[in-house]
């Protein structure tokens, strides 16, 4: 296979991969955070492993240029995100939390409890809660990272809310 055939299939980039401080640094600075935003959404560790690569690898090969930290911070967690979802979607599975393993994944001890009752929740209200209680995003932030409206973000957060105070008040998973 020739050069020009391997580009028609898409195998050679259009843009370089990053250097190997910049990765090096990159997988220092995102790598816990891009792990919980996909944990929340898969409640698997080795899931959430393999989502983290592969928001790794699409990093490396559409190699994004960003106007600033928090734009790549963003794209990195809504790109995880949605790889976390497509896994989901794809292995038609619904796994139950090992909560002890929760323990290991970097949740900061004052954290721990709320995290506890998120992973009870329906996926949807996972990532809205995890951004905006554990990581400290705001609505409209959030709204940007997961491209959805303020109002949807909001509403999430209710209703998360809500189910919260039941799981919480029943001691039971719903």
């Amino acid at each position: 296979m020739d050069i020009i055939a391997k580009e028609e299939f898409g195998i050679l980039q259009k843009k370089p991969i990053k250097s190997d401080e910049e990765v090096k640094e990159l997988v220092e600075n995102y790598s816990s955070l891009i792990f919980r935003v996909c944990y929340c959404i898969l409640g698997n560790r080795d899931d959430a492993e393999d989502a983290v690569q592969e928001t790794f690898l699409k990093y490396l090969t559409k190699a994004p240029e960003f106007v600033s930290e928090e734009h790549r911070k963003a794209w990195l967690i809504k790109v995880s995100a949605n790889i976390s979802k497509n896994m989901m979607i794809f292995r038609r599975r619904r796994e139950t939390v090992d909560i002890d393993e929760v323990k290991n994944i970097g949740i900061r001890e004052n954290d721990f409890e709320i995290f506890e009752l998120i992973m009870y929740l329906p996926a949807k209200y996972k990532i809205v809660l995890t951004l905006y209680y554990i990581e400290g995003y705001k609505s409209k932030e959030i709204a940007e990272i997961i491209d959805i409206s303020e109002d949807a973000v909001r509403k999430r957060l209710q209703k998360g809310r809500e189910l919260l105070k039941k799981i919480f008040e029943s001691g039971e998973q719903l």
